[in-house]
C-alpha cells in the first residue's frame, strides 16, 4: 500500500484557492444572505403571510408538479433514449445524439416561442386542438412541455457514459443464460447505472424548479394559474413588494440548498461503491 505524503501548499496553490473563495463569495454566498436577510427584514410574521399567501401557495404547489411530472417524463426518455443510443447501431444514431444536446444550445425564450409557433393560433394544429378542447398555450400543458424541452438532456446524458463503460458483455452473458429484457435491465444492467440516473434526475429536478425563460412564454403570466415560484416572484418584484419576492425566493433557494444536499449524499454513496 502506498502512503502518499501530505504536499505542502505553496504560493500558486493559495493564490489559486484565494481567487475561488472570493469568486463564490462575491457571486454566491453574498446573494444567498442577502436573499435571507431581506426576506425577514419586516420579521418572521410578515415572512409567514407572504408565503401563506394563496397566490404564493399556489406558485409553489404548481412548481412542484410541474418538476414531478417534468422528472417522470424525462426519466423514461433519458433511459431509452441511452439505451437506444448505446444498445443498438443505427443511421441517424448521430442525428437523434446531437438533437438530444439542443435545449442545451437554444436559449429557453426561443423554446417557448418555438412551442407557441407549434400549438398556438397561428399554427395548422390550433383548430384541431380546439375542437378537442386541448389548451396548451397560457395553461398547465404548455409549461410542462417547455420544462420537459429545457431538462431532458440531463438524465440520458448522465447514463449514456456509463453504459458505453461498462459494455454489453455482461447483458450478453445473461440472455445466453436465458434472462429476459427486462430481468437483464433490472438486474444486471441498472445496479451499473443507479448512481448516475439518481444524479441525472438532481439535476432535473434542480433545473425544472427554477426553469423561467420558456414557461415566461408560454404561461402568460396568470395570476393564481400559471405562474410557477420564479414567474410569480418576479411579478412581486416588479409590483416593489420586495418583501414577498424574497421570502418566495427564500423558499427557492431552500429548495435548492435540499437538492445540493441530496446530490452531495449521492456523490459520496456512488464513490464509495466504485472504490
Amino acid at each position: 500500500m502506498v502512503i502518499r505524503e501530505k504536499q505542502k501548499l505553496g504560493p500558486l496553490q493559495w493564490v489559486l484557492i484565494g481567487i475561488c473563495s472570493l469568486f463564490l463569495v462575491v457571486m454566491l454566498i453574498l446573494p444567498l444572505i442577502y436573499v435571507l436577510v431581506t426576506a425577514f427584514s419586516d420579521g418572521i410574521r410578515e415572512f409567514i403571510n407572504a408565503v401563506g399567501d394563496k397566490y404564493a401557495l399556489h406558485s409553489i404547489f404548481l412548481t412542484l408538479e410541474v418538476t414531478v411530472i417534468t422528472v417522470l417524463v424525462n426519466t423514461v426518455f433519458g433511459i431509452f433514449a441511452a439505451w437506444c443510443l448505446t444498445r443498438f447501431q443505427f443511421k441517424g444514431k448521430k442525428v437523434i445524439s446531437a438533437l438530444i444536446d439542443l435545449p442545451l444550445t437554444v436559449s429557453p425564450i426561443i423554446a417557448g416561442l418555438i412551442f407557441v409557433l407549434t400549438f398556438g393560433r397561428q399554427s395548422f394544429l390550433y383548430p384541431y386542438l380546439q375542437g378537442a378542447g386541448i389548451k396548451i398555450i397560457f395553461a398547465l400543458p404548455g409549461i410542462i412541455l417547455a420544462t420537459i424541452f429545457v431538462t431532458f438532456p440531463f438524465i440520458s446524458r448522465e447514463i449514456i457514459p456509463v453504459l458505453n463503460a461498462n459494455g454489453t458483455d455482461e447483458e450478453e452473458a445473461a440472455a445466453l443464460m436465458g434472462a429476459g429484457g427486462a430481468t437483464i435491465f433490472c438486474k444486471v444492467t441498472f445496479p451499473h447505472i443507479k448512481w448516475a440516473f439518481l444524479y441525472g434526475v438532481v439535476l432535473c429536478t434542480a433545473r425544472a424548479m427554477g426553469e423561467f425563460g420558456a414557461v415566461s412564454v408560454l404561461s402568460g403570466h396568470l395570476q393564481g394559474k400559471t405562474n410557477t415560484m420564479p414567474l410569480y416572484i418576479e411579478l412581486l418584484y416588479q409590483g416593489n413588494n420586495f418583501t414577498g419576492a424574497f421570502a418566495i425566493s427564500a423558499i427557492l433557494v431552500l429548495m435548492a440548498v435540499v437538492i445540493l444536499v441530496i446530490r452531495s449524499v449521492l456523490e459520496r454513496k456512488g464513490a464509495v461503491e466504485n472504490e
